[in-house]
């Protein structure tokens, strides 16, 4: 485990040096950051027209999607890699030559493919949450922290089992799928509406099956208050290790079933 993690961050390194001699590297930065910061921006004009929804206030809903779309970009961040597999490896045939290294594949994978202007996006959520937090008067107390932690990290978990759940799925249809997006940046999207209005279909998909609101909604109603159980505040990271799990699984069942694109 200590010499892949060593190899991860290795091709990380080696990433992060090519994206370096581009010379436009940071404008591409601030175009992802100007992206993540306007996107929400329908919703924060709506509440200045109309003060609230019910009891939802802004700031409500902002934290809500903060926490789900900061997953989204560490997952983004981290493993990049599985998101862009069908296409670059998998129809191309470089995933032959994956097989022939002595190191894991899930490691060579996640590592294949990193986009240094994908970094604002989890570094400006995490600026908004904080903000957001301070806005709503929640107390940085211990438990508090642990939660938003916890959801992050199984948020990661989550979006990562979206990306490896796609490539899973990629062996049998050898081509990259367009509904899985409504996993990844459609189901941030989601947690603009209130969760009392959203659609029982909705809840059911984005709860029980791919946990978004279970690593967004539910740790923002344990730390400011809200009419939830305290006990699902603390279920994103198992939530996002089960859903990973599931999704390892689609990947193992993949690299089986592959027959390699050689004749």
């Amino acid at each position: 485990m200590l010499k892949e993690t060593k190899l991860y961050f290795k091709y990380i390194k080696m990433h992060i040096l090519s994206g370096l001699e581009y010379k436009g590297w940071w404008m591409m930065c601030i175009q992802t950051a100007f992206i993540v910061v306007t996107d929400p921006i329908a919703v924060v004009l709506m509440f200045l027209r109309f003060g609230g929804i019910g009891e939802w206030s802004m700031e409500d809903i902002l934290l809500i999607y903060c926490l789900a779309v900061t997953s989204f970009g560490l997952a983004e961040v981290f493993c990049r890699g599985f998101d862009s597999f069908p296409w670059r490896m998998l129809r191309s045939g470089d995933f032959d030559r994956l097989l022939l290294r002595p190191r894991s594949l899930f490691t060579q994978v996640s590592a294949s493919n990193f986009q240094m202007h994908r970094i604002p996006r989890p570094l400006t959520g995490m600026a908004a949450i904080i903000w957001l937090l301070i806005r709503l008067q929640v107390p940085s107390t211990p438990v508090n922290i642990l939660v938003l932690a916890l959801a992050l990290f199984g948020g990661l978990l989550t979006y990562s089992g979206v990306f490896i759940m796609t490539s899973g799925i990629a062996f049998f249809t050898v081509k990259g799928l367009d509904w899985i997006f409504i996993f990844t940046n459609a189901s941030y999207q989601v947690t603009k509406c209130p969760v009392e209005y959203m659609p029982k279909i909705l809840w059911g998909v984005f709860t029980f099956f791919m946990p978004m609101l279970v690593i967004s909604y539910y740790p923002a109603a344990f730390i400011c208050g809200w009419n939830e159980s305290a006990f699902a505040g603390f279920l994103a990271l198992p939530a996002g290790f089960a859903f990973l799990g599931f999704s390892l699984l689609l990947w193992k069942v993949g690299v089986r079933r592959y027959k390699s694109a050689g004749s």
